[in-house]
């Protein structure tokens, strides 16, 4: 794996580096996963361990038959940090604007938020990875990062192949209609005109948006929220992604478009990817997920096996 240029680096990663140990007193939490899959918790983090960590990383497995897994996505020590500016910033005052730009001075009136603290996990080809934890507790912030979409603040990040985020990716335009935007969102995920033709009517049935009315001929402004994600969740599920990301997209929908979107969450696993889903219904995680990472204030606090993770922050938030 070359040293990236940058904080944030798309590449193909050779093998997955060790969790960076945090320092002394500094409060981040590193995170690992034990060789054996087991779910590991950093110290004094207040969650209860279910395993220990027993020797080399899954990477590193040299015991007779073992199979080594490909890494698709290494997270290194990541810090990523907002600025909100407030009142009295001087926004409209260029003067004050260049003055504090040349002396190097920073506003007296930005908030930050350190959103994601030393979080370091690798995951791997094949894998369905839960992100779990109350609200803010950085879920969103950590997938935008991967994407590429946030800048690190420190640490890096590691991808083999480009990550979508559903809803990104898919190049939606509210004032055209859900057939364009069909067309539209396949195009920019990298897709033939070809592939569109092959796709376009099994997006359109998965979707379910013509199953009562033809709202594919109506603008994308006249659908309901769930319907509109529903779209977009049907168009980026028609291609094979490296690693995709869904963030919570499967809450929208009736019972049988979760299912059908769960069905078809498996099919990309097998298809060699790296599935990532954000929700706090806890049951679709246990249906989807082989592992799950849970994330608390920004710092990673348990990462295993579903039942054993989830089993934990329910314990956690009270059967939540």
């Amino acid at each position: 794996m070359a040293e990236p240029q940058a904080e944030q680096t798309t590449g193909t990663p050779a093998a997955a580096p060790a969790a960076r140990p945090a320092a002394a007193g500094d409060g981040e939490a590193p995170a690992a996963a034990g060789a054996d899959g087991s779910a590991t918790v950093p110290a004094g983090t207040g969650a209860a361990p279910t395993a220990h960590v027993n020797g080399a990383g899954p990477a590193d497995d040299r015991r007779p038959g073992a199979t080594t897994r490909v890494p698709t996505v290494v997270v290194d020590g990541l810090h990523v940090v907002y600025r909100i500016h407030g009142a009295g910033t001087g926004h409209g005052n260029a003067t004050a604007a260049l003055r504090r730009l040349l002396l190097r001075q920073g506003s007296p009136n930005v908030h930050t938020v350190h959103a994601v603290r030393g979080v370091s996990f690798t995951t791997y080809r094949g894998e369905a990875i839960g992100i779990i934890g109350s609200n803010g507790s950085g879920k969103t912030t950590l997938l935008k990062a991967i994407a590429g979409l946030l800048p690190a603040e420190r640490g890096r990040v590691y991808t083999d192949g480009q990550p979508s985020l559903l809803g990104v990716n898919a190049a939606l335009m509210n004032d055209l209609t859900g057939a364009t935007n069909v067309v539209l969102g396949c195009l920019a995920m990298g897709m033939s005109k070809e592939e569109v033709r092959e796709r376009y009517q099994g997006i359109v049935d998965f979707s379910g948006i013509n199953d009562k009315e033809d709202f594919l001929s109506l603008p994308m402004r006249t659908y309901s929220s769930g319907m509109a994600a529903r779209l977009r969740f049907s168009i980026a599920a028609a291609k094979r992604h490296d690693v995709l990301m869904i963030d919570e997209a499967l809450a929208t929908g009736d019972r049988a478009f979760q299912k059908r979107s769960e069905s078809r969450i498996r099919e990309l696993r097998k298809e060699a990817g790296t599935v990532f889903l954000v929700s706090h219904n806890n049951n679709s995680i246990r249906d989807i997920c082989d592992r799950v990472i849970w994330l608390e204030r920004g710092e990673l606090l348990m990462d295993g096996p579903t039942e054993d993770v989830v089993a934990a922050y329910e314990e956690h938030s009270g059967g939540k």
